[in-house]
């Protein structure tokens, strides 16, 4: 696919955008529990989507070697003119980022795959990214029948859909069928935390998945 295709996302600083407020807490947790139970593994992670750089800047803060790539040029600028430490670059799921840049014992894709036009080869490539016993981190916008129930009784199914907003959502995922997408790539050991709200209305879902 040509990346000029999918590069257009607008970052127009390098700040924590508002939905990182509630999936930080929950991705460090997770981290934490990853160092506890592989220690000695060394703490390298891969920001796959990593936008203007502001969720790799934290990792760095916590110790973690961190290596991101995005597809927008306008974000990778940001990033790199903020955060000129960090190894963020251009690319997208669309390129064979295992063979450029190795495993990693943790790869991390906030709010990525509700933007992917072919989220079966952004699967494979997240698995390609993970090494043995590793996980994938793997964050979207959460929908399950009360949230959507509520926000159809509200009126409020168009300003959550986006349908106006260039290079916004264009796939929408529930438990189920993110499960699905993860297993077909070669996940185990599944399992999810919904964050932002209480669970039956949640802002985000969050899938922890391990490559065996």
């Amino acid at each position: 696919m040509n990346r000029n295709e999918i590069s257009g996302y607008r970052w127009n600083s390098a700040a924590p955008e508002a939905s990182h407020g509630y999936l930080l807490p929950a991705v460090l947790s997770t981290l934490k529990e990853l160092r506890s139970d592989r220690p000695g593994v060394p703490s390298k992670i891969f920001d796959l989507g990593c936008g203007n750089g502001s969720v790799a800047n934290v990792l760095a803060q916590q110790g973690w070697d961190v290596t991101g790539v995005d597809p927008s040029a306008e974000g990778v600028a940001q990033a790199n003119t903020q955060f000129p430490h960090l190894k963020l670059y251009e690319g997208s799921a669309y390129d064979d980022l295992p063979r450029r840049y190795g495993q990693f014992p943790a790869v991390l894709s906030l709010e990525v795959v509700e933007h992917v036009y072919l989220p079966r080869y952004y699967a494979a490539t997240l698995f390609g990214l993970v090494e043995s016993a590793g996980i994938a981190i793997v964050s979207a916008p959460y929908h399950g029948y009360w949230k959507n129930l509520a926000m159809a009784v509200s009126g409020k199914m168009d300003a959550h859909f986006t349908a106006l907003w260039d290079y916004g959502h264009i796939k929408f995922w529930s438990i189920r069928t993110l499960t699905e997408l993860l297993r077909e790539a070669g996940f185990v050991d599944i399992r999810f935390l919904r964050v932002g709200r209480i669970p039956a209305f949640a802002k985000s879902m969050i899938a922890i998945a391990r490559k065996p």
